[in-house]
């Protein structure tokens, strides 16, 4: 689904937002339900980058315990979005299964429904023909594993967008193919955006650029420690499934593969183990910060060194407003993907699965993920610039929690009481001592 963006751009707001993926539009959607002037400044199309390139399970399951309230609360936020944007982003609530194929796995999993049972997270860990149930036709089930049933998913090429002309009918500005040079600021404080069309004056700002975070709040002197992952996801042809009860009914993780069902049928398949990092120039900057995370995510990284690291060399330095900037240089960030890595799923999916043996991949693509240290997002206004909000961040996983993530920042702007307790996601905790190490699969 295509937004086009608006013809002309409006000369003041209260709030601008930098970034048209789902964190940012779902700020703007809240804004403008709050009968907030907004504009969303997007250098390419809404949903361009990894909120449409991501697997599109909307999950609780296996949540950092800092971020099971923000997932839970998108849980409520999903199950009411169709109705609240006025159209179908192919949400379901189908749960999300996690294979226990090891009992290290197992007591990881048993510990983490304690945690999430404090947080009001139902899930359990199931084993035998409860498993079986959930996934007909698998000739190899795992014999157990974790399952958190009021998890869903969604369509994300279709979400978003959706989400974008619900706020546009409420007042919302959407620009696209308009990119945001920089955050103008003065006294300390914001005083508007300066973009390649000209400047939107406002008092607040949230960037919620994904990967290109990390640049615009540099050029601020702002310090973020954010590197890009890149991801491989892959779609097969649509219709095989339709009708067909063969295969995994939830969102579904065991070793090589990663799955879920489509609305058209199909499946979304991705290998969950291996990851691409780019090798940059800050990445030798934040190797400090990562190295726990490095050391337990070490056999799952690929590190790869090639254009992404000269591009970075290149436009890494500030450039002045009234030049082109390196954002409308690269409109889209479309990363080569790993076909090989999406083959090896379907493979290894279709030998589970004997009644999919005729699937075929019909796309295959890359797309860029904002991570950070701890895979905590970063959701927060900046101390040193008033009326200056950052939500990025998200790890691989702001599909799931992008409309509490989007309310949040938008809480944060308004000053209103927030969604949930926002101190988990603070910038200066990646400087003040107070970051805890990654806990994923606590």
């Amino acid at each position: 689904m295509t937004v086009f963006g608006d013809a002309g751009m409006p000369e003041r707001v209260d709030t601008v937002i930098v970034g048209g993926g789902i964190i940012g539009v779902s700020a703007a959607l809240c804004l403008a339900e709050a009968g907030q002037s907004v504009a969303v400044v997007e250098k390419g199309h809404i949903a361009g980058e990894q909120s449409s390139r991501n697997w599109g399970w909307c999950r609780q399951a296996m949540r950092d315990p800092r971020e099971m309230d923000l997932a839970r609360e998108a849980l409520n936020l999903w199950r009411g979005m169709n109705a609240r944007v006025g159209g179908d982003t192919g949400f379901t609530t189908c749960g999300t299964l996690y294979a226990a194929r090891d009992e290290a796995s197992l007591a990881r999993y048993r510990r983490w429904t304690a945690h999430a049972a404090g947080a009001g997270i139902a899930a359990e860990v199931i084993e035998g023909a409860a498993v079986r149930a959930l996934l007909p036709g698998d000739i190899d089930p795992p014999r157990r594993g974790l399952y958190c049933p009021g998890d869903g998913r969604a369509e994300p090429q279709r979400a978003v967008p959706l989400m974008a002309e619900a706020a546009r009918r409420l007042g919302a500005h959407i620009l696209t193919d308009c990119a945001a040079r920089g955050v103008d600021v003065a006294g300390g404080r914001v005083v508007g955006v300066v973009t390649e069309r000209g400047t939107i004056r406002a008092g607040r700002v949230i960037v919620a650029g994904g990967v290109w975070t990390r640049r615009i709040l540099s050029d601020l002197g702002i310090a973020l420690p954010q590197l890009p992952v890149r991801a491989t996801v892959a779609r097969t042809q649509p219709g095989f499934a339709d009708g067909v009860r063969q295969g995994p009914l939830p969102d579904f993780l065991d070793g090589v593969f990663g799955v879920r069902r489509r609305a058209d049928g199909g499946f979304t398949v991705a290998n969950a183990y291996i990851n691409s990092v780019p090798v940059i120039p800050a990445s030798f900057r934040h190797f400090r910060a990562y190295w726990h995370l490095l050391r337990m995510e070490w056999r799952h990284v690929r590190f790869r060194l090639g254009e992404d690291f000269w591009r970075e060399w290149r436009d890494g330095g500030p450039v002045p407003f009234d030049r082109v900037s390196p954002y409308e240089r690269v409109r889209v960030l479309d990363p080569r993907p790993d076909r090989a890595y999406a083959e090896a799923s379907l493979k290894a999916l279709k030998e589970r699965y004997p009644a999919l043996g005729g699937l075929r991949l019909a796309q295959v693509w890359g797309g860029m993920i904002d991570a950070t240290p701890d895979t905590v997002p970063v959701i927060a206004p900046v101390a040193t610039i008033d009326g200056l909000v950052v939500a990025t961040g998200f790890s691989g996983h702001g599909f799931g929690v992008g409309p509490a993530g989007g309310q949040l920042a938008a809480d944060l702007v308004l000053g209103r009481k927030p969604l949930v307790d926002p101190t988990p996601f603070r910038l200066e905790r990646y400087f003040d001592g107070t970051m805890p190490p990654p806990v994923y699969g606590v």
